[in-house]
């Protein structure tokens, strides 16, 4: 009874078996998915805050009153704390 109950149901078994097994499948990989991309914006914003950070040291370094300059760097070094 038991044996023939089993053999009408498993093929039911396997198929709710692979069909989680394949949701897992998809929920991986769009977690890989989204780290990737989540390491690829952060990377853009390092290098955008490199960036700004070099263009604030030129103009600083540009200008014309050393006291003004000076300040200046004052203030980016606070900030940077």
């Amino acid at each position: 009874m038991l044996k023939a109950l089993f053999g009408r149901i498993w093929p039911y078994i396997a198929v709710v078996g692979a069909v989680l097994a394949g949701l897992f499948a998809v929920r991986q990989s769009g977690k890989a998915a989204a780290k990737q991309e989540a390491k690829a914006e952060q990377a853009e914003a390092t290098i955008k805050g490199m960036e700004d950070a070099r263009d604030a040291r030129d103009e600083i370094d540009s200008m014309d009153d050393a006291a003004v300059r000076d300040r200046a760097r004052q203030r980016m070094r606070d900030r940077s704390r």
